[in-house]
C-alpha cells in the first residue's frame, strides 16, 4: 500500500526565538539568526511584528506591519546586500540652500520672520 501524497507546508516561516541580538527563523526546516547589526529596521520592532511573516515564495520573506521585504539568500549572506550605499554624496543639493536663503529663510536657529528677535 502506498500513502498519498502529503499536503502542501501550511507553516513556511516561524520565528522561534527573539533577543537582545536579533532573533531566529525556521524556514522550511532550517533555522536561521537575523542579527539586528545586519538588519537595523527589525530592532525596534514588537514581537507582534516581528512573528508576521509570511513566505510568499521560498525565497522570499515580507514582514507586512514593518512593510520589510527580503530575500532568504541576504539572511544567509547579508555581506552581499550591503545597507549603505556605496555612492558619493551629491553636492548639487546645495544650491537648494542658498535659493531658500534668497527668499528669507534661516538655515539655523528660528522661523523666517523672527530673525531679529
Amino acid at each position: 500500500m502506498k500513502s498519498a501524497q502529503r499536503g502542501r507546508n501550511t507553516l513556511g516561516v516561524e520565528v522561534t526565538n527573539v533577543s537582545s541580538h536579533g532573533f531566529w527563523l525556521l524556514i522550511g526546516g532550517n533555522e536561521r539568526f537575523v542579527s539586528f547589526k545586519a538588519f537595523p529596521w527589525f530592532r525596534d520592532a514588537s514581537i507582534a511584528q516581528l512573528t508576521n511573516v509570511k513566505l510568499p515564495s521560498p525565497h522570499h520573506l515580507y514582514w507586512p506591519d514593518l512593510d520589510v521585504d527580503l530575500a532568504v539568500e541576504s539572511l544567509d549572506h547579508p555581506e552581499r546586500y550591503p545597507l549603505v550605499s556605496q555612492v558619493r554624496s551629491d553636492k548639487r543639493l546645495k544650491p537648494a540652500l542658498v535659493k531658500e536663503q534668497r527668499r528669507g529663510y534661516k538655515t539655523r536657529g528660528s522661523r523666517r520672520g523672527q530673525e531679529g528677535r
